[in-house]
């Protein structure tokens, strides 16, 4: 038997299984890829809202990643709830030591329900310490306006803030989402590489059940680069993915639902169409 492709997650909890950590194993599953996880937040949330965070203490997450890394190492990584400048300077250590291993990073700031999931000494460091070591970033426009600084308004404050991504904070790529975007008919989502630009465009679909999309979509990143696909292979798959977990929501709870993490497993199957 071949060995599996290994995928890590270094995030928060989301105890009704819609977000975080939780999604991420979900969604490297439905991508044939074998999940690890090292959790830095312990989150009360449900499709209501985030009723509590209980930050972990570094040295926890500490131990997590030296017994993950000391027994196997993953083919890629991502993060995602990171709460705190010791975490995240943590993190760093591994991300310069395993230089070779593509990091994904969703800058996960704000729920679904618009709750606040780091604070603003943690949006400032993430700049300075995690972002530069990217191999692909996934920020929404929300968050890439509080990153770059830059008010979103057309496709050309699109590209100047990809510009930043890569030429002033040194990410290797970025993905710019469109899904907070006014266009009532698609999601356009934007990749900046530093020789590149690719547009990927599928169809927007009114619910309000996207419980979850950020890290599904980013998740779906890790799994494919963790297979040796490359960085546009990567984004392509996870756009589509995406896109049939939105379309085909479970519709699970009494607030904005999770997706659907095995839609694309169903409807297209392990292999890309």
């Amino acid at each position: 038997m071949n060995k599996p492709s290994i995928a890590l997650t270094i995030a928060g909890t989301d105890p009704t299984g819609g977000a975080g950590v939780m999604a991420d194993l979900k969604s490297f599953h439905a991508c044939g890829v074998y999940g690890m996880a090292a959790i830095t937040s312990i989150v009360a949330q449900n499709t209501k809202g985030v009723q509590h965070i209980h930050n972990i203490e570094t040295q926890w997450l500490k131990e997590q990643l030296e017994s993950i890394f000391n027994d196997e190492l993953p083919q890629a990584l991502k993060t995602g709830m990171i709460a705190s400048k010791e975490m995240m300077e943590l993190i760093q250590q591994y991300l310069k030591k395993y230089s070779d291993i593509p990091y994904v990073i969703d800058p996960v700031m704000l729920a679904k329900s618009g709750d606040s999931l780091m604070d603003d000494d943690a949006k400032s460091n993430l700049q300075n310490i995690l972002l530069p070591h990217a191999t692909v970033a996934t920020p929404n426009l929300p968050e890439t306006e509080e990153i770059t600084g830059i008010s979103i308004k057309d496709e050309s404050s699109i590209y100047q803030a990809g510009n930043i991504f890569i030429n002033e904070i040194g990410s290797k790529g970025v993905v710019i989402k469109g899904g907070h975007s006014e266009d009532k008919n698609k999601a356009t989502d934007y990749l900046f590489t530093k020789d590149n630009v690719y547009t990927f465009e599928e169809p927007r679909y009114e619910t309000k059940h996207t419980h979850g999309t950020g890290c599904t979509f980013s998740a779906v990143i890790t799994a494919e680069l963790a297979k040796g696909k490359s960085m546009y292979e990567a984004v392509r798959k996870a756009k589509k993915f995406i896109s049939l977990s939105i379309k085909y929501t479970p519709e699970i709870g009494q607030g904005r639902g999770p997706v659907n993490h095995f839609a694309y497993m169903k409807k297209v199957g392990l292999d890309d169409e």
